[in-house]
């Protein structure tokens, strides 16, 4: 992987591949520890295909699953009939509601996701029974021939007709209401402007769908394996759904090919390991592309409205903002999403009032979930918006006007929460206002692929635009309103050799690559393995906005430095001084004064060492009845700009570049960090301007990758790092910041305020349609 990346691949944008960036390459001076650009172990077997994922594994007597799913949005289920599909040759199990031992329904916040649909089927593609069978094709076949008498009924799917329609779930349908109220409503400003905006329904689109294989145990339980980011939360799911004690269900993490803070979804694994245990076999499971689709999580589609209050200066004195958000069919995790949207409704500005109401309904269409930068992602492109238009309205440049408002340390949140953490806001405002815009194409047959919609679909140059806009954002680091963050880790030492033991999934973050450096650092010790990870070791919690790095970071590295005590301990009483005067760098160990000067491996001799430790950040609590509380343990920021060449004819647009600086603590891994950054730019331009899964009636109308326009290699613009603000935060391991979430937040605002620069046009909801960037022939 080269640091000036010359080629790009749909994958590797999507996940997080090449970069190119205005960073110097002083990363290659360093070979390990902290600050290196250490290549992952996993690399060579990713690279050649040799690394197990869920999809490819094996077991002696192994049976295939298939699901059957619902048809319809939302129907009453008259009566089930598998007799049909259990008569059928290689058959050996058909499971439905009627076989769950234990609860029948799971989720993270709001256990209110049936495992099968019982009485009612509440959105497009919801399991009603799983079959096992000795070939796939048999278990396709039998799952098609489960006979389901459904009463079609009139399905929910305007989120707005919520408060009023019949209830879809016991609980109702308002999942969650926060009203946050800050300082007085009732102040108005010189200057007034108000929009409306709406968020699309952005997939995940894993690059490898969902996959996993269950066994069963000797003592009545099962062990899975799968793509788990939430290992010990999916085990206790699934045990209660088995009616099993924890201690039975083991959850074994294989490769993740492809998360973005998704593959929190127990709906395979539950009727997996209902299948495994019924007939005594391994049963796997590798599901479509379209059943991907229909199955997991989406990023929650919104609608906000907004009010800006300013003096004539431009200083923003209240914010007014109704957000209503799209869980789908069922709750699960949404009300996080909401917290953040309506927390971070007004941006990292500086402002004295604010309204917002947020609400979350339930609908009859696809459940939707944790997607990096969830709530954060969809305010930001709505009160970004508003900053253009305020701009616009008082004749002031659009940055010059962010900049007048910008959020500092010691500010405080429309929740009444100081920001305790380091907010280089303006530092990063003014590094990308700053960097050289990129050169206009010259004239020219082979500069045809610089026009937006390439050689075969462009229009004329002359009715080119290019358009230049800014965008802020930001986004909390790991849980809130409570969440208790915690994680363990061991480090053992045998000889040359430490191993790392944490049930942190790395979902392409590259935890174990962080793990090995940390170890590196701290004992000098050059050859470090990470060990696969199951639920046979303590919890580590889920791998989403930077959780691992900080808090399973800081395990390891807290059982790094015991470990590193246990070392040093024999030597600093043999030479009678403390451990204190020893340091470890280069795999040497050295005195303060010279005297003593030893190899770690010599040190170590035949001694084993290990030590255990956990890292739990301060306590967070809960908004209050009025949106506030001190909810978040720390937030990162980011600041684009983003340049578009638009066709103003046919309304296609080329993201020509997105300038970035980021807050982003302490660097780590130079070229992972770099990488990841470009990912979610990558993720962001793909939600501004062409990712969203079409849903009509509450059915799915394209679930497939041909017409969910991801990004390609030829849409990801160039990713420029002019800067990587690194102001270490002092309360975190190492002082860094959780790096992916918040280019994913910034992104698709950025682009869509340079849409709106080229155009003239709104450009208020994403993603930005051709007829919406369209402003006919000049």
């Amino acid at each position: 992987m080269t640091d000036m990346a010359e080629t790009r691949s749909n994958r590797a944008t999507r996940t997080g591949g090449p970069v190119a960036a205005d960073v110097a390459p002083e990363e290659d001076l360093a070979a390990h520890g902290l600050g290196a650009s250490l290549t992952p172990e996993d690399a060579p077997a990713k690279v050649t295909g040799t690394f197990p994922y869920a999809a490819d594994l094996w077991a002696e007597g192994l049976l295939w699953a298939a699901v059957h799913r619902a048809p319809h949005p939302r129907a009453r289920i008259v009566s089930i009939d598998t007799e049909q599909a259990e008569a059928m040759p290689g058959v050996l199990a058909v499971v439905t509601h009627r076989d769950i031992p234990g609860e029948e329904s799971f989720g993270r916040k709001v256990a209110d996701q049936p495992v099968f649909a019982r009485e009612e089927v509440r959105y497009h593609g919801e399991p009603i029974a799983a079959v096992a069978a000795d070939h796939p094709d048999t278990a396709r076949l039998a799952a098609a021939a489960v006979v389901v008498e459904y009463e079609v009924l009139d399905a929910l799917t305007d989120p707005q007709e919520s408060f009023e329609s019949e209830p879809l779930h016991p609980d109702g349908n308002v999942v969650r209401h926060i009203p946050l109220r800050y300082g007085d409503p009732s102040v108005s400003g010189e200057v007034m402007v108000e929009g409306m905006y709406r968020i699309g329904r952005q997939d995940p689109a894993p690059v490898g769908a969902e996959s996993a294989l269950a066994v069963p145990r000797p003592d009545g339980g099962v062990e899975i394996y799968t793509a788990s980011t939430d290992p010990h939360t999916d085990r206790d799911l699934a045990a209660a759904c088995f009616g099993l004690p924890p201690e039975q269900v083991k959850i074994v993490v294989t490769g993740v090919p492809g998360s973005l803070g998704d593959r929190e979804d127990v709906a395979l694994q539950v009727p997996l390991g209902l299948l495994a245990m019924r007939t005594g076999c391994p049963v796997k499971i590798a599901v479509t592309r379209e059943e991907s689709f229909l199955g997991h999580p989406h990023r929650h589609p919104t609608l906000l409205r907004y009010r800006h209050h300013a003096d004539a200066e431009g200083k923003l004195l209240k914010v007014e903002a109704q957000i209503l958000m799209d869980a789908g069919a069922y709750a699960d995790t949404s009300s996080d999403a909401l917290a953040a949207a309506v927390s971070f409704a007004a941006g990292p500005y500086v402002v004295p009032h604010a309204v917002v109401d947020g609400w979350m309904v339930r609908t009859n269409n696809p459940p939707a979930g944790h997607l990096r930068g969830e709530g954060a992602m969809q305010v930001c492109a709505a009160h970004e918006a508003q900053m253009d238009r305020l701009a616009a309205e008082l004749g002031i440049d659009p940055a010059e006007l962010r900049k007048r408002n910008v959020l500092a340390t010691g500010d405080l949140l429309p929740t009444g929460q100081t920001v305790t953490c380091p907010a280089p806001v303006e530092e990063l405002l003014d590094a990308v206002r700053e960097a050289p815009l990129p050169p206009l194409p010259k004239e020219g047959p082979q500069n045809q692929w610089l026009l937006p919609g390439g050689p075969g679909g462009a229009g004329e140059p002359a009715a080119v635009r290019r358009g230049v806009g800014y965008a802020l954002g930001m986004v909390h680091m790991l849980g809130a309103e409570g969440a208790d963050e915690v994680s363990t880790a061991t480090v053992k030492v045998s000889g040359p050799t430490a191993t790392v033991l944490c049930a942190a999934a790395d979902s392409g973050q590259g935890f174990t690559t962080l793990a090995r450096q940390i170890v590196q650092e701290t004992l000098g010790i050059d050859e470090v393995h990470v060990a696969p990870v199951d639920t046979d070791q303590p919890s580590a919690g889920p791998a989403m906005r930077g959780r691992h790095t900080w808090v399973s970071g800081g395990a390891v590295e807290r059982a790094a430095k015991m470990v590193r005590t246990q070392l040093l301990q024999p030597l600093a009483a043999k030479f009678g001084m403390s451990t204190e005067l020893l340091s470890i760098a280069d795999g040497k160990i050295t005195s303060y004064d010279g005297v003593l000067s030893t190899t770690v491996v010599e040190a170590l001799e035949d001694k084993e060492l290990w030590a255990t430790a956990q890292c739990r950040p301060h306590p967070t609590e809960p908004l209050d009845e009025t949106g506030q509380g001190d909810a978040f343990v720390g937030l990162a920021f980011a600041a684009m700009r983003a340049v578009v060449d638009v066709d103003i004819e046919l309304g296609t647009v080329r993201v020509v570049e997105v300038a970035v600086a980021q807050d982003v603590g302490r660097v780590l891994n130079p070229r992972q960090l770099r990488a990841r950054i470009e990912a979610g730019v990558t993720q962001g331009v793909g939600a501004a301007l062409s990712e969203h899964l079409r849903v009509a009636g509450g059915m799915v109308r394209h679930p497939d990758l041909r017409t969910y326009a991801l990004p390609t290699a030829l849409d990801a613009p160039e990713v420029r790092i002019v800067k990587l603000v690194e102001e270490r935060d002092v309360v975190a391991p190492f002082g860094a910041k959780a790096a992916s979430g918040v280019p994913v937040v910034v992104a698709p605002a950025a682009v869509a305020s340079a849409v709106r620069a080229a155009t003239g046009r709104p450009a208020n909801r994403l993603p930005i349609r051709p007829q919406a960037a369209a402003v006919g022939p000049q």
